[in-house]
């Protein structure tokens, strides 16, 4: 079944023609959205977004132009799009007003608990360190981010993410002892 008559049939309401599309493309569309989702979210992510752009299709299909172009490459784009929607709000659902959280009242663990005043003193170091030092440090150290996450984030490339975390826990510990 060619292209023109598939979205003919499936703007007609036929079943069959809707699932030899699925068959036909689902592989397609699963890889074009797990390369933009593939470290922002998990294979239901992924399977949710190849499944909106199969409900797009039997709701709008004549928004596919069939002299414009395949129906494979309106599909990828399609799911592309979506992907990428989907990875902007993955991101910013995983954001982190760190300015917004006074240091004082992040939890140091076994390491709070200390009577030595070491937490504190670690609290009054960190909160010593510019917006973007003590971003990063909270988002790798007390929300266990990986460098992956913290580079999406906040815009950045993984190596620079581990570089600046290097030089903060540097920065930091040169602090502690002056302090």
């Amino acid at each position: 079944m060619d292209d023109r008559k598939m979205i003919s049939e499936i703007a007609k309401g036929n079943e069959k023609a809707f699932e030899t599309a699925v068959d036909r493309y689902a592989r397609l569309l699963w890889k074009t959205a797990s390369c933009i989702l593939v470290n922002a979210s998990s294979a239901c992510e992924v399977e949710e977004c190849v499944a909106d752009v199969f409900i797009y299709l039997w709701q709008h299909p004549e928004k596919y132009d069939p002299d414009r172009g395949k129906l494979s490459s309106w599909l990828v784009m399609v799911a592309r799009s979506r992907a990428l929607d989907r990875f902007r709000r993955l991101m910013r659902e995983r954001e982190i007003p760190t300015e917004d959280i006074p240091v004082k009242e992040l939890s140091f663990g076994d390491f709070g608990a200390a009577e030595d005043g070491r937490a504190e003193k670690l609290r009054a170091c960190l909160d010593e360190l510019d917006g973007e030092e003590r971003e990063i440090l909270i988002r790798r150290f007390f929300y266990e981010q990986k460098n992956r996450e913290i580079a999406a984030a906040m815009g950045l490339k993984p190596k620079q993410v581990e570089n600046r975390i290097y030089h903060a826990k540097a920065k930091l510990k040169k602090k502690m002892e002056e302090a």
